[in-house]
């Protein structure tokens, strides 16, 4: 087992009520999402409510914006559930559901092993990345780091 994983935070401006008909699509897709992220290789952990996903959660002050947090084994595992899985197919579709965010809507970074980050850590990753831009403390899928390069800066 890793001694470190991948946590990743991304966040989501919807552009309509999520019980409105305009985000039907997106919400009679989240079981069978979640569930395929439930199932897949390197999965570890994600934020949920007692209804089984995230989407009654307000971090922010904003309504309409909706998070989502999970834990990975890696990067191959978190990138090929996102990329190469049916979650794919909801990247393609997001303009139907979702704004387009002035600030970094996604970053990702490492935990120690068996560490769950909280939504303030997570959060604060996209501050970071807004300020910083990627770097091995917070980065996206397009500028990743290894945990090697993230290690030589935090021990």
């Amino acid at each position: 087992m890793p001694a470190y994983h991948v946590a990743q935070i991304n966040i989501a401006q919807m552009v309509d009520a999520i019980n409105s008909e305009t985000m039907s699509g997106f919400v009679a897709r989240l079981d069978e999402i979640n569930a395929l992220a439930d199932g897949a290789p390197g999965f570890v952990w994600r934020l949920q409510t007692d209804d089984g996903n995230a989407t009654s959660l307000r971090v922010f002050d904003d309504n309409m914006l909706i998070v989502n947090m999970s834990v990975w084994e890696d990067m191959d595992s978190l990138r090929n559930y996102v990329y190469k899985t049916a979650h794919a197919e909801l990247i393609k579709m997001r303009k139907q559901w979702f704004e387009k965010l002035g600030t970094p809507h996604m970053a990702i970074w490492y935990v120690p092993a068996g560490d769950i980050p909280t939504v303030e850590e997570a959060t604060s990753k996209l501050d970071y990345l807004e300020a910083h831009g990627p770097t091995p403390q917070a980065f996206t899928f397009a500028r990743d780091y290894t945990v090697d390069a993230w290690l030589a800066l935090t021990h």
